[in-house]
């Protein structure tokens, strides 16, 4: 397994040997050619990018017995996508989260704890780590592959695999799949009106592109509830990532406490935090906007392309249905709370 696939927040793995630009092509032309067959084939199909990147990254597994692609991977995997964490934070504003309303955004915060927490929960159950649990109740809480790749990047090497880390992409993208096509079924059937369905839509689906799917599938009115909602989720992307940075700089992988280690937030939980503080003011133009939000949509891909490619395969198949049950019972956890809230606290 290499030992570099994510971010070396906290000294968990040794530098590596310096090399030249020439050193990471091979690796990044072959991604780089994936994620573009990914965006071709969610533009054709209507498949979500960050799936189809996803399984073209896991078709393409045996290229990683070739040392030649492993700088080129490994620079994909973390710096495109530490980038494309920074950039997500122009899709959202401050102003759109205070219009949600108190009740409103104390439930999103809430729902993304408890979910959080019953992830861990279940981690717990079925023989995992807590670490796992963060990044399974994590991914579901927020936004879905974005935030599972974030999440691994700031949990590190020692407490994180890349058989775990695929394992939730696949759960993820599977179920937030689902729940785009299923949800808007159970508002309907409840007779919703469009800011009660905004609010389940927005609330309780993983992914960002699918909870806006679905929100205007139901309703124009419906999909720009489901729209604020959701970047909320996003925009506790930073903090979530906070807490997770401070906690590990304050306990060592054990559990034992007083061993500080390293910075306490990475430099892109505050490149996020500073863009929205931006693009919260409008000074950002429209143009420049959405192009660093395509921008993000290409690094993000590009990570899950690399992160696929690399990931051992045979770890996967020997993890079992467990981790998918954590992610499940993650999901199903989301989805009552966003209905409980939606239906007695909303409107």
């Amino acid at each position: 397994m290499a030992a570099d696939l994510y971010g070396d927040l906290y000294g968990d793995v040794s530098a590596g040997p310096k090399r030249d630009w020439r050193g990471y092509l091979p690796g990044l032309v072959v991604v780089v050619m994936g994620t573009l067959a990914a965006g071709f084939l969610s533009d054709h199909y209507g498949v979500p990018l960050t799936l189809m990147a996803l399984l073209i990254g896991l078709a393409l597994n045996f290229l990683s017995a070739d040392s030649r692609l492993t700088p080129g991977l490994a620079f994909a995997s973390r710096s495109l996508l530490r980038w494309g964490i920074v950039l997500v934070g122009v899709r959202i504003t401050f102003g759109q989260i205070v219009a949600l309303g108190p009740v409103a955004l104390l439930c999103v915060v809430g729902i993304v704890v408890l979910t959080m927490a019953a992830g861990v929960f279940a981690a717990r159950r079925f023989g995992f780590d807590t670490a796992f649990g963060l990044l399974a109740g994590g991914s579901v809480a927020i936004c879905g592959a974005s935030a599972a790749m974030a999440l691994a990047t700031t949990l590190g090497e020692k407490r994180m695999t890349q058989a775990q880390l695929t394992l939730v992409l696949v759960g993820i993208s599977a179920m937030s799949a689902s729940a785009m096509m299923l949800y808007p079924l159970v508002a309907h059937a409840l007779h919703m009106s469009d800011l009660k369905a905004g609010f389940l839509l927005g609330a309780a689906i993983h992914d960002v592109a699918q909870a806006l799917g679905a929100g205007y599938s139901y309703s124009d009115g419906a999909g720009g509830i489901a729209a604020i909602v959701k970047l909320t989720r996003v925009a506790l992307l930073a903090p979530v990532l906070a807490v997770v940075a401070v906690g590990l700089a304050r306990f060592d992988p054990n559990g034992g406490a007083g061993k500080a280690k390293g910075p306490g937030v990475p430099w892109f939980v505050v490149g996020f935090f500073v863009l929205a503080g931006i693009n919260s003011f409008g000074v950002i133009p429209p143009i420049v906007a959405t192009g660093a939000e395509k921008a993000a949509a290409a690094m993000l891909a590009a990570a899950v392309t690399a992160t696929a490619i690399r990931s051992p395969l045979a770890q996967l198949l020997e993890a079992g249905p467990k981790p998918l049950l954590v992610i499940l019972i993650a999901t199903v956890a989301a989805f009552a709370l966003a209905l409980g809230a939606a239906v007695f606290l909303i409107g």
